[in-house]
């Protein structure tokens, strides 16, 4: 484990809760990123990143030290992501063309990018949020952790609580699904 999150860690523990304050600048940003790739909200991904600090910082005491601060931190998340993601497939929504979604990377406007990139990258983008939007909460966790965020599978086993095997069927599934979904004519 990170030493410098040990530290922060212990401080806290100790009753120095302005460390923890610390731990949640240096990961706040990487987390909200990564949550939002799985509720594609931001009002909800910030929720959800709060929610997961106050847990963490409720229960520092029973953090181990056996894997990154990061790690067990993300369980907490993705946790609470997964049961967002179910509570909210069970009410229907019929406003599809919301303003708040995640858009797209903006333009690049560099002399060196041809015309019509980034339109083409952006409806890409968009087609790839629509078609992540549609897979269940355990796929696109699973897909997000994995492809987007680059964890080794170990992590993600630990993070999602399950093993490995779990992860890799699901991540197959994931993928063999999201292409589907990407397939020309869906």
């Amino acid at each position: 484990m990170n030493i410098d999150d040990r530290r922060l860690i212990a401080e806290c523990v100790a009753g120095h809760t302005p460390a923890f304050g610390t731990l949640v600048r240096r990961y706040q940003d990487r987390l909200f990123n990564a949550v939002l790739r799985v509720v594609d909200n931001a009002e909800d991904a910030a929720d959800v990143v709060q929610e997961a600090f106050i847990n963490a910082f409720q229960s520092l005491n029973s953090f181990k030290g056996d894997s990154e601060f990061f790690t067990w931190l993300y369980r907490i998340a993705f946790n609470a992501a997964i049961s967002l993601k179910r509570k909210q497939k069970a009410v229907l929504s019929i406003d599809w063309g919301r303003e708040d979604k995640v858009t797209a990377e903006p333009e690049d406007r560099s002399e060196f990018t041809r015309p019509g990139t980034a339109l083409e990258r952006s409806e890409e983008d968009a087609q790839l949020l629509a078609a992540l939007g549609r897979l269940s909460a355990e796929h696109r966790v699973v897909l997000v952790l994995k492809d987007l965020e680059g964890q080794k599978y170990e992590e993600i086993a630990e993070i999602l609580a399950v093993p490995i095997g779990t992860v890799r069927s699901r991540l197959h599934r994931a993928r063999l699904e999201l292409r589907d979904l990407l397939q020309p004519g869906e």
